[in-house]
């Protein structure tokens, strides 16, 4: 992960676009799905453009340009330690990016989960004993226990593509995640956001359809220390600056682990 403090290059500069939609926002059964998992009320999604060519190897500027833009700071949502939303609103110093790989343009990489006992045969999710954890199953040993029997069919390049981290936070939900019983809500979403997301191009003459996103982890500090996503580090409070260069957008896909609203 790098660390981006001061940049001697023109920053970017960035307007919301505050019309734009995503289906997390208008779809009621993600909502509900959302609710069900204790995330609905803390994860959301705000598009802003940006006015300059961007490239991957400028990630860090992107990064801190973004967090440093006034129409950023003024339009930004965040969760306070309340769980009420509120704006940005800081002096950022500096931030850390990581660079997340996204190549996948199917649900393939969730094929080796069918086939190696994790599902039945109806897609229910077959239920296991942990010696912490009530109530645990074969897909959350898959995906948080590194010595577990089932850990190695997700090869490590996998794990690390955006769809597969979507995936893996929608099935750990939120402080009161109801766990789903069969599988497919949890990779439907994922693929729901992933399409929202992330764009794709067809090459004219092989007609082969790659991905031309870049997708950031970020996290952000101001003078006291960590403020962004939120000033406690959890697995699912997480931030994602989601960049088409050719549309000159980024969308940022943002969760604040809590409990979520039920109603």
């Amino acid at each position: 992960m790098a660390e981006e403090k001061l940049s001697s290059k023109q920053a970017f500069t960035f307007n919301l676009l505050s019309t734009k939609k995503f289906t997390l926002q208008q779809d009621p059964k993600i909502s509900s799905l959302l609710m069900k998992w204790s995330m609905l009320g803390r994860i959301n999604i705000q598009a802003f453009n940006f006015d300059q060519f961007f490239q991957s190897y400028r990630s860090n500027d992107f990064a801190l340009s973004f967090f440093q833009d006034p129409c950023v700071k003024n339009n930004l949502k965040v969760l306070d330690t309340a769980g009420s939303w509120t704006l940005l609103g800081r002096d950022i110093t500096h931030v850390n990016v990581e660079v997340v790989p996204c190549t996948k343009v199917s649900v393939d990489i969730f094929n080796p989960i069918y086939s190696n006992g994790i599902l039945r045969p109806s897609g229910h999710i077959v239920k296991c004993y942990h010696e912490i954890y009530p109530d645990f199953d074969e897909l959350r040993m898959l995906l948080l226990e590194e010595d577990s029997n089932n850990y190695h069919i997700i090869s490590p390049s996998d794990r690390q593509e955006f769809l597969f981290r979507l995936f893996k936070h929608m099935v750990l939900g939120g402080e009161l995640c109801q766990c789903e019983d069969v599988i497919d809500p949890y990779i439907e979403t994922a693929k729901i956001l992933y399409k929202d997301l992330v764009s794709v191009q067809k090459d004219r003459d092989t007609k082969e359809i790659t991905v031309v996103s870049t997708i950031l982890k970020v996290s952000a500090h101001d003078h006291i220390g960590l403020c962004y996503p939120s000033a406690k580090e959890n697995e699912q409070t997480f931030a994602y600056l989601c960049i088409d260069p050719f549309k000159r957008h980024v969308y940022v896909l943002y969760h604040s682990f809590g409990i979520g609203d039920f109603k």
